[in-house]
């Protein structure tokens, strides 16, 4: 994956380890172990309509960098339309979620210092099992200092 030199990295196009969770795809960019902790990077392909639960990152800031689409973001209780070329970042601790909007989306999820890649990893192994129940859901994401204050959507894992 990728051509190493020194620490520093370059992925082309393409290229990045990829974490299947069946209504959606994440390709790991840069993970802690790449970066030093200092940051992880994911890219994200969903389909419309899609949307994880509200939750609450408290460990990290996020960062998202829309691709292609559209995503509604939920900050905080107010909803923004983020058509391609929109950047939003989402300080630690605050109440956030996001709905693709009528067409297939991609966009990079930034986290700083480094987080979520692990969640990601364990969600789609539990969901290879078959539907994550929402108390198996919370357990994961407790285990990445992320907090779920919202119920799943059903197509979610």
């Amino acid at each position: 994956m990728g051509k190493e030199v020194d620490g520093a990295f370059v992925l082309r196009p393409g290229e990045g380890r990829r974490i299947d969770l069946g209504g959606f795809r994440m390709s790991v960019k840069a993970s802690a172990q790449e970066t030093g902790g200092a940051f992880s990077l994911l890219e994200a392909e969903e389909p419309p309509g899609f949307g994880p639960p509200l939750h609450i990152h408290h460990d990290a800031a996020e960062a998202f960098y829309v691709l292609e689409g559209e995503y509604i973001m939920s900050l905080d209780g107010r909803e923004v339309a983020c058509p391609a070329g929109t950047f939003v970042f989402i300080p630690a601790g605050m109440r956030h979620g996001f709905r693709v909007g009528g067409v297939a989306s991609r966009k990079l999820n930034l986290y700083a210092p480094a987080a979520m890649v692990g969640y990601f990893e364990e969600l789609s192994d539990a969901a290879k099992t078959g539907h994550v129940e929402d108390a198996v859901l919370s357990a994961i994401a407790r285990r990445y200092a992320m907090e779920v204050v919202g119920p799943a959507p059903e197509d979610y894992a």
